[in-house]
């Protein structure tokens, strides 16, 4: 009777796991060969469940299952964490069924086709949900903290600068050093995570991974956008500055998440940079099909 507890639980794991993965690839990303596949697997899992469903139904005692007392401490934030919690719910469901079951042949390659389901799953959620999060996003600030008195008042501008309408929180201090930085860097994590806004570190891939910002912004004569992915992980945003038509393009062919175009007006903290006018902008807003944000010398001018 306790097997059958245990299979009937896993069965009903499995298959609502799988149901959550199906309407995730189905009304989020619009993928129809994932969503088939999801679909194909689920009917197979309730297919088995049927041949032995009347001993199954039996054996169920929902009302004194101990493990409803137990207090789930995890909490999920957004489609990857619901994603992330259902593919382990399936795959672990999956691993007690072959353990407990007599014919496990079918449940063995249901599982191992899940490890490939949670790859392009996972691929295709990670950009649909950086999309997502700059797609939301208006106003984006780059700081600069050599214009301030002290790291105080820095710290309690750019606070308001988010309570203002700040969606993004650029970190730029080009005459840091990195230990300067890293601190920085650590203070602003806390407080953008607590606002809820997100985090960009300029130029430095290292201390973007090191502090778990949200991305990193590269300039032309940083390094590559290939070796920054090599660095951090997919779900990290990476920005590349634009000053002309054919930056833009290259940036959009090596798939950056977002780009900044400009310096639409002269900006003191580009010395000698000319501007790139608002004919590029104007180029971009037809013609640029991943977020961008106008930079340079704006102000409520």
């Amino acid at each position: 009777m306790n097997i059958s507890r245990i299979v009937d639980a896993n069965f009903n794991r499995a298959a609502e796991g799988l149901r959550v993965l199906e309407e995730i690839s189905r009304f989020i990303l619009d993928d129809f060969e994932l969503t088939e596949k999801l679909k194909i697997a689920r009917h197979q899992i309730c297919k088995l469940q049927d041949n032995n469903y009347s001993d199954l139904l039996c054996s169920r005692d929902s009302v004194s299952d101990v493990g409803l007392k137990v207090e789930n401490p995890s909490s999920k934030n957004g489609v990857l964490d619901v994603f992330r919690a259902n593919i382990k719910r399936v795959q672990q469901a999956l691993r007690v069924l072959q353990e407990y079951g007599k014919d496990t042949s079918e449940i063995e390659s249901l599982r191992y086709l899940s490890y490939e389901i949670e790859k392009d799953l996972w691929n295709n959620l990670v950009g649909y949900d950086k999309q997502k999060r700059l797609d939301s996003c208006k106003l984006y600030l780059v700081t600069n903290s050599d214009m301030f008195e002290n790291e105080t008042v820095f710290f309690n501008v750019i606070e308001s600068a988010i309570e203002g309408g700040v969606d993004i929180v650029q970190l730029r201090e080009k005459n840091a050093q990195a230990c300067e930085i890293v601190e920085k860097s650590l203070k602003l994590r806390k407080l953008t995570k607590e606002k809820g806004v997100l985090f960009i570190v300029n130029d430095r891939v290292d201390i973007a991974k090191i502090v778990d910002a949200d991305g990193v912004h590269l300039g032309q004569s940083d390094i590559s956008l290939d070796d920054a992915r090599k660095v951090l992980s997919p779900e990290k945003i990476i920005g590349i500055s634009t000053h002309t038509i054919e930056d833009a393009k290259k940036a959009m062919f090596q798939k950056a998440d977002y780009i900044g175009v400009g310096p639409v007006f002269e900006t003191p903290t580009k010395p000698g940079r000319k501007s790139c006018s608002l004919e590029y902008l104007q180029w971009a807003v037809e013609n640029v099909a991943i977020p961008f944000f106008a930079i340079g010398g704006i102000n409520l001018d």
